[in-house]
């Protein structure tokens, strides 16, 4: 035969932990008169002391779900961004012999180097 596991009310939490901060009666006194087990009634106090009383109200778990689904849809989104953008990269790319008729090897004034800086893509424009 299975017990059910006790689920306690964020009231209830609040209610022992205050308690358990005034300090007026021992944790073993607090937990055998509220019927919990000392290690809770030390939990709860020391979460709300640390986070106040919003600690037992807020809906945490369903805040939780709610900004993992919007992580995982912010990362399906930019995954599909890098596909685009390489799909974009391969499609706008000049081929490798339109490059070389681009460059005068023999220019007077400009190096290979400053004729590469000035015909490469606009994706590339920020490499030195």
């Amino acid at each position: 035969m299975t017990t059910k596991r006790r689920q306690y009310s964020k009231a209830f939490k609040f209610k022992v932990a205050l308690e358990a901060a005034r300090e007026q009666k021992s944790i073993s006194g607090i937990a055998s008169e509220y019927e919990v087990h000392p290690t809770l009634v030390r939990s709860w106090k020391k979460q709300l002391l640390e986070e106040g009383q919003e600690v037992f109200q807020g809906n945490r778990r369903q805040e939780g779900k709610e900004q993992a689904a919007q992580e995982a849809e912010l990362y399906e989104q930019i995954g599909q961004l890098k596909m685009e953008l390489e799909w974009l990269k391969k499609k706008a790319a000049p081929s490798v012999e339109t490059k070389r008729g681009m460059i005068e090897t023999e220019h007077p004034a400009l190096s290979i180097r400053q004729q590469w800086r000035t015909h490469r893509p606009k994706s590339l424009q920020l490499l030195p």
